[in-house]
């Protein structure tokens, strides 16, 4: 079962929620009134301008804007019409770039996330017709994105304050606007051979090869981009022919990136043939990084040959996906060589070896190499952290996991400024019509500056209205204050768990695996077409249902509570008892298929810690979700039984098994 994460499926849940929404409005409508609508307008009410307008963009009806636009004004909803209208009078040629009415709109609604919005979207318009004086003037966002941030760079840089290297590395992500500051800045001289030659490397070092073609285009010269051409399609055969007195820079290159392209072939066979044919005629760090390639295809494949691939790499320079596998691969072995996953982690940028999880791993290495006292610093530098990681660094120290002490009630008043807050009462309206990709961003923007009380009372806002996603999310933003009635919501008055207790699973585990599918939101769609709570795919609720003979399930009711529940609940049990009771097992089956795991767990050649086995988990939202799964389910069962728990003890050993096929889908 292939399920998304929320941030995954809320931008196409909006879209396909979106007509939805303006159709439930026209359904409430007196009866004719939609014959007794203006035909310019198409809405007899604001309200419904709204609706109509919104659903005008869906359908790129952009002519009917205006008139709906207009129509709109007095709905607190309104402004939305018009930054439709305003949006798509910035990006159409043929239309003129209202400049008085975008001032108007951003003056008139200075404090509102669309009027921020609006101006990202001004700049970025602005520097698509190469007016970086207008990017200039429009000055700063308040929550601006990447291809943002590059255009304002950009406008800088060509407005006389020259742009350095590493900021353009600080900004950069594929784009127009971004491969449009990469061009100007190697043109310019900021970014030189070193500089392309790392972006080509990680980019082909995380297999995004778009990005690395735009990248060898601004490295080569035409004849070697025909040569990189030709080797990325076939590795093999352009290199064989090539001399092994490599006369240039981007020859060697070019040769580089061939071998280092065998191992997405035939990995094997290609290893052989660079250790033969290439070993003594390229530089040392090119060889290096070749190694570090095939390693890194080993490692994504649980080969444990891996590991000395990694050791031929040494201190080759990698990427931060690269540089994590190499520790991963590490902590696989059967003899942990803790001095090789230190020196790992040491060799990792400062902001990589700064994350918890590097933070941990560093820390188990200085314990096993007896300096206990460095160890419990660093394991005491994220020990008050509610993560995964937060939590197996607390219990290195000694403590159980506990629930903190819930902070003083909020008071009436408090929830009552959250309720008249503007933005956050938008965002409660374009909740309950359905629009969630307009919504989140309006609620999200609304926090900015909360101090933790006033975050609570926002959460408690959400949670009143029935919004449990935005329950967690705000109130996991505190800093010094911690409600885990907030962060950790168990909604639904205890049906889940009664479920659950039905058939024996572990409510905890339930709810934590549904915080972490839906963020309890019964509707959510995932990008897959996963669906409610538990996030079923239709096949697999048609196979649970005829499993258990629910007799009367049809798929337009998989979004049921109940429904998903009994489902989802039963599906999971399926898969718990098809990996042998293992809840870290389980909950990786459950989001990337029961097959996989099966798989994964026969690559082992002896007993982990699940610690371990959850880290090296190879499909990233997987991994991510194993561990976010297994720390949630920990803090739940704290909230439920009022008692400490432990991770590890959740986590238990992962033991090698031989590789068996499962029935489940």
């Amino acid at each position: 079962m292939r399920v998304g994460q929320l941030a995954r499926y809320q931008k196409s849940a909006g879209r396909v929620r979106a007509l939805a929404g303006a159709l439930l409005l026209a359904c409430a409508l007196p009866a004719g009134a939609l014959a007794q609508q203006p035909a310019a307008g198409g809405a007899a009410s604001p309200s419904e301008a709204v609706a109509a307008a919104r659903e005008a963009v869906n359908r790129k009806q952009f002519d009917r804007l205006p008139a709906l636009a207009a129509r709109a004004q007095g709905d607190p909803l309104g402004m939305y019409a018009q930054y439709w209208l305003l949006r798509y009078q910035l990006n159409a040629d043929s239309v003129p770039t209202p400049t008085a009415e975008l001032e108007r709109f951003m003056r008139e609604n200075a404090d509102a996330y669309l009027a921020d919005r609006l101006r990202g979207d001004w700049i970025l318009a602005a520097a698509r017709r190469g007016d970086f004086a207008t990017v200039r003037r429009l000055g700063e966002v308040v929550a601006p994105n990447d291809q943002v941030r590059c255009a304002q760079l950009q406008a800088r840089h060509l407005g006389g304050e020259r742009a350095s290297a590493a900021q353009a590395e600080a900004v950069f992500a594929p784009g127009n606007a971004c491969w449009a500051l990469m061009g100007q800045l190697v043109a310019d001289g900021v970014l030189g051979w070193d500089a392309l030659q790392r972006y080509l490397r990680d980019a082909l070092e995380n297999n995004k090869l778009p990005d690395a073609r735009r990248v060898a285009a601004l490295m080569f010269k035409p004849d070697e981009l025909r040569a990189y051409d030709a080797l990325m399609k076939d590795p093999m055969k352009w290199v064989a022919v090539q001399s092994k007195q490599a006369a240039s820079p981007a020859q060697r290159e070019l040769v580089t990136v061939a071998l280092s392209r065998l191992a997405r072939k035939d990995r094997e066979t290609g290893l052989a043939y660079v250790r033969r044919e290439w070993a003594g005629h390229l530089p040392k760090s090119s060889l290096q990084w070749v190694y570090a390639q095939h390693a890194l295809v080993g490692a994504l494949n649980l080969d444990a040959g891996a590991h000395e691939l990694y050791k031929l790499a040494d201190d080759v320079r990698m990427s931060d996906y690269n540089h994590a596998w190499r520790v991963r691969t590490a902590l696989r072995q059967p003899r942990i060589d803790w001095k090789w996953v230190k020196l790992s982690i040491e060799r990792m940028s400062e902001s990589q070896r700064n994350e918890p999880v590097w933070v941990y791993w560093h820390a188990r290495g200085l314990a096993a190499a007896g300096r206990k006292q460095e160890a419990e610093r660093q394991f005491a530098s994220i020990a008050d952290q509610f993560n995964f990681y937060g939590q197996l660094a607390a219990e290195e120290l000694g403590r159980a996991i506990s629930v903190p002490a819930r902070p003083a009630p909020l008071t009436e008043a408090e929830v009552a400024q959250a309720r008249a807050h503007p933005g956050l009462s938008r965002a409660v309206a374009l909740f309950k019509l359905g629009w969630r990709a307009e919504a989140v961003p309006e609620w999200n923007y609304s926090l900015r500056g909360m101090n933790d009380r006033q975050l609570l009372a926002a959460a408690e806002y959400a949670r009143q209205e029935h919004i449990y996603d935005r329950v967690v999310n705000t109130s996991e933003r505190t800093t010094a204050e911690f409600d885990f009635g907030q962060r950790f919501i168990a909604p639904f008055e205890g049906k889940v768990s009664e479920q659950s207790r039905r058939i024996a699973l572990d409510p905890a585990w339930v709810y934590g695996l549904i915080r972490q599918e839906s963020r309890f939101i019964t509707d959510a769609r995932s990008v897959v077409g996963a669906s409610g709570l538990m996030q079923l795919m239709p096949a697999t609720a048609k196979y649970v249902a005829q499993r258990i003979g629910m007799r009367d399930f049809h798929p337009s009711r998989v979004n049921e509570f109940d429904v998903n529940t009994v489902l989802g609940t039963h599906y999971l049990n399926m898969v718990l008892q098809d990996l042998n009771g293992s809840q870290v097992l389980a909950s990786a089956g459950y989001n990337a298929g029961p097959r996989r795991p099966h798989l994964w767990r026969s690559r082992l050649s002896h007993p982990v810690e699940g610690a371990i086995f959850a880290e090296t988990i190879p499909f990233t939202e997987t991994r991510l979700y194993v561990k976010n799964v297994m720390a949630n389910a920990t803090y739940y069962a704290a909230l439920f039984s009022g008692q400490p728990q432990s991770l590890k003890a959740r986590l238990g050993q992962i033991a090698p098994q031989r590789d068996e096929r499962t029935n489940l889908p």
